[in-house]
């Protein structure tokens, strides 16, 4: 929008500053922020031996990608059938720290949650959580790769939640996971049903996620946000996994608080919301909440119209990255968010 000159006596001038003065930090921060830019998201990455040897590479070609605010690897940092070692970890924090924009990374359930298996070591998958908050997410309030500032959980133990603001665009990046909200039994473990630290886990995980929701949404009607983006590893609305939850709901029961979270925050805010997930390894965009899909009665709840979700490609899919594009500050044409594939280099 052109700047306008407005002549002024003292004492409106006296006021407008005081009014200024009043305002939150953001007003003032976000002043810089008013062009357009642009993020990329990948997620379900390295998966198996060949993938991780391309890895390197298929980092440097999102670097290559100059224009990128940030990264989010939406989970899943290797496959669900090979062993979650403390040396695999390394190596992956080692390629991550090559990231030259800032990296945000929310844990996928092959990298703990689904640990117990026998061919993925047979570990608690609590003490594979923990081992992943110490090697990924030593500095809490920082990225990986490129130093962006972010506000976590790290209070609540859950240094992996976080939220930021650009461009009047508020994010929340969410650990939530596959293997419905990782309720599903540690089999691997001679475990038939979930055990008590697990469900204590679940519980104390999924109120920090719903915390965070809630307060990223708080925010975002504060400072007059144009749209609010959530991040998960889960995909909540699995296109493979409808028939199966349509016949037994509670396969899915572990994300039925967040769901119904996200769609009473949607509907109040009142402004686009968009759900970027992966898990699912399909790339995807569709509107799973919206009046008519099968999901609200999977899930039992009313509809959220302004809910627009993209999952990325992931597994052997995953020869790209999505690009999306964020409208300028005053841009009053078109979405706020726009998408795009990226192939990677062959």
């Amino acid at each position: 929008m052109p700047s306008k000159i407005i002549k002024t006596t003292t004492a409106a001038a006296v006021l407008a500053l005081g009014l200024l003065a009043s305002q939150p930090a953001f007003a003032v921060e976000s002043s810089p922020d008013s062009a357009a830019f642009t993020f990329g998201v990948i997620g379900d990455i390295p998966y198996g031996e060949a993938e991780i040897a391309k890895f390197p590479s298929r980092i440097q070609d999102i670097n290559a990608d100059a224009d990128l605010k940030f990264v989010a690897h939406v989970g899943d940092i290797k496959n669900g059938s090979s062993v979650c070692s403390d040396e695999y970890f390394a190596n992956i924090r080692t390629q991550f720290d090559t990231f030259e924009h800032p990296l945000v990374f929310t844990p996928g359930d092959n990298e703990w949650v689904d640990c117990h298996r026998s061919n993925n070591g047979a570990y608690n998958p609590l003490e594979r959580l923990d081992k992943i908050r110490e090697v990924f997410f030593d500095q809490p309030g920082k990225t990986l790769g490129a130093t962006m500032p972010v506000k976590s959980q790290e209070s609540l133990g859950l240094p992996e939640n976080v939220r930021f603001t650009q461009n009047r665009l508020a994010f929340s990046v969410l650990n939530i996971q596959g293997s419905n909200n990782s309720l599903q039994p540690w089999s691997g473990l001679g475990h038939t049903s979930a055990t008590p630290e697990q469900l204590a886990e679940v519980d104390h995980r999924t109120g920090a996620a719903l915390d965070q929701i809630q307060e990223t949404f708080a925010d975002a009607e504060r400072r007059n946000a144009r749209a609010v983006v959530l991040m998960t590893q889960a995909d909540m609305f699995d296109p493979s996994q409808l028939s199966a939850a349509t016949a037994d709901p509670a396969k899915v029961s572990g994300f039925r608080e967040i769901v119904q979270a996200i769609i009473e925050e949607t509907n109040s805010f009142d402004r686009p919301v968009y759900l970027i997930n992966g898990d699912s390894h399909v790339f995807a965009e569709d509107q799973p909440l919206a009046a008519g899909s099968p999901w609200l009665e999977v899930y039992g709840l009313s509809a959220a119209d302004d809910l627009q979700r993209v999952t990325v490609d992931g597994s052997a899919n995953a020869t790209n990255y999505v690009r999306f594009s964020v409208a300028g500050n005053s841009s009053d044409v078109g979405p706020v968010l726009s998408w795009e594939k990226v192939p990677f280099a062959p």
